[in-house]
């Protein structure tokens, strides 16, 4: 789901996981949060059409990021990336099925270990999202072991190991 900007003076208690100077993933909702607005903002007027999609869903517009979006996919050659962008933009718009569709046919087309990572990573926001947190965090295992497996960064096998932790304590009962 598409990240809100933090309010001024806004300060988090939590460590934020993926930052960078405009954005972040926010520990507790596994959202990507806006940290320098006009800076996303400025990202639109020069960035490449996949990076407007992602940007777009940053920013909470994500009906002209699914616009985008599907354009992006209709003329692509390569489907893999712009069904991932796509998939994000529905679910900033609650479309579940159209988002689980998408992240599916990415699974298919996926064909190495590293690419299945970043979407069983996405399918674990998205499932974390839906609030069904056990199959959340099953997805968020599988990425965060495929990542460990191919080699990955250190960021992107905490990000999955946070997606699963969070999803485990929200699956508790009680």
């Amino acid at each position: 789901m598409a990240g809100q900007p933090r309010p001024a003076g806004h300060r988090k208690k939590q460590a934020v996981i993926g930052s960078s100077d405009i954005w972040a993933m926010d520990p507790a909702t596994l959202r990507d949060i806006v940290l320098d607005g006009e800076a996303m903002a400025a990202r639109l007027e020069t960035c490449p059409a996949p990076e407007r999609v992602w940007i777009l869903t940053l920013l909470g517009e994500c009906g002209q990021a699914a616009q985008e979006g599907e354009a992006l996919l209709d003329r692509a050659s390569n489907r893999f990336l712009p069904l991932l962008l796509l998939a994000r933009a529905y679910q900033g718009q609650y479309r579940w099925h159209d988002a689980a569709r998408l992240q599916e046919e990415a699974l298919r087309l996926a064909g190495t270990p590293a690419r299945e990572a970043t979407v069983r990573h996405q399918i674990g926001q998205r499932l974390f999202d839906e609030a069904r947190y056990r199959d959340a965090a099953a997805e968020f295992e599988w990425a965060r072991d495929l990542h460990r497996a191919c080699g990955h960064p250190e960021p992107l096998i905490l990000a999955s190991e946070q997606g699963m932790k969070r999803s485990r304590e929200l699956a508790r009962p009680g």
